[in-house]
């Protein structure tokens, strides 16, 4: 019979160990030191049937415990069992363990057993590259500005709350990476993503969707946003939406991070713009642009309208002193 999880004296029993583990990608090139080190360390390994497929020659001799795609909850139990009885376990997660990983479920499960950082289990997060590092390196540089990860998956979140998530990032002009966009009975929530994306950025913005991404069935697709959906989607893919300014070019996804905005690259010499200072805020940043619209004599509401921002932040930004000068920073 295993032992309650409501009893926080059996935590201190035996010492044992829960590592979290993030194999990355799922390629052993791409398998960090530390993570194999401690499947290595490790007596017992858990997790998702097709992970441990993933590092099958890692795992020879060992106590192995695979478990079905949505059973988390019973995968942080068997750890926490096994921890009990003095063993090392690695809970094995692909790509990262904390980013949709088993980090979460694992300590859930810890806290309702009453586990603190002072008990004897000790518990180790091993990070790993995740899907959206992972696939950006294969099609380029998309994530160089500022970007987001959404779970298109609503069977732990309602989709209102999804479709809240995906409307705002679209108006705000992230980059964004979906996760779990489409599966064989979840086929209406990409086309539904769709549809809140285009109700704001241009239908030819660029789209990659990475399959597998440095596994032996690997597939890249570069595509728009009007027509992603005509590409080949499924659990193992991975959809990259670029911003209003990400490109294409010889079969390479960029997002510029802004040097343009500042510097004018010529003869192979950095020169800033008129106006511009290097290791400055740009003259269209915080300070500049709040002692601009404090000095254009426009309405909150005009310069809402302009801006799409709130009202209300424009009109306290109005009455608001000008802050000092930020110092120079690295860009």
């Amino acid at each position: 019979m295993s032992t309650p999880l409501n009893t926080p004296e059996n935590l201190t029993a035996k010492p044992g160990k829960i590592m979290l583990v993030g194999l990355g990608p799922g390629s052993n090139d791409h398998l960090t030191a530390r993570a194999r080190a401690a499947i290595a360390e490790a007596d017992t390994i858990i997790g998702y049937v097709t992970y441990i497929r993933l590092v099958a020659d890692l795992v020879a001799g060992k106590e192995v415990i695979k478990k079905s795609m949505t059973e988390e909850l019973d995968r942080a139990i068997e750890a926490l069992e096994r921890a009990r009885q003095g063993k090392k376990v690695a809970l094995i997660s692909s790509g990262d363990a904390g980013v949709y990983g088993m980090a979460g479920p694992t300590f859930e499960v810890l806290f309702q057993a009453g586990w603190t950082p002072d008990s004897a289990i000790e518990v180790e997060i091993v990070p790993g590259a995740s899907a959206l590092n992972t696939c950006a390196a294969l099609v380029g540089a998309p994530l160089t500005h500022d970007f987001c990860a959404i779970s298109l998956s609503d069977l732990l979140t309602p989709w209102p709350t999804i479709a809240r998530r995906l409307d705002a990032v679209a108006y705000a002009d992230f980059v964004v990476a979906l996760y779990n966009p489409k599966s064989g009975r979840r086929t209406q929530q990409i086309v539904e993503a769709q549809r809140l994306f285009l109700r704001h950025r241009d239908p030819q913005t660029p789209v990659a969707i990475v399959k597998s991404g440095y596994r032996p069935k690997q597939r890249i697709e570069l595509t728009t946003l009007e027509k992603m959906n005509e590409a080949e989607i499924g659990m193992l893919s991975t959809v990259l939406i670029g911003n209003s300014n990400t490109f294409i070019q010889h079969g390479l996804m960029v997002t510029p991070r802004g040097y343009a905005n500042k510097y004018a690259v010529e003869d192979g010499e950095r020169n800033t713009h008129a106006g511009e200072q290097a290791g400055r805020s740009l003259s269209t940043g915080l300070n500049g642009w709040m002692a601009a619209i404090q000095q254009s004599g426009r309405s909150a509401a005009e310069l809402a309208a302009e801006y799409r921002l709130p009202e209300d932040y424009i009109a306290a930004v109005l009455q608001a002193e000008l802050p000092a000068e930020d110092e120079a920073a690295c860009e």
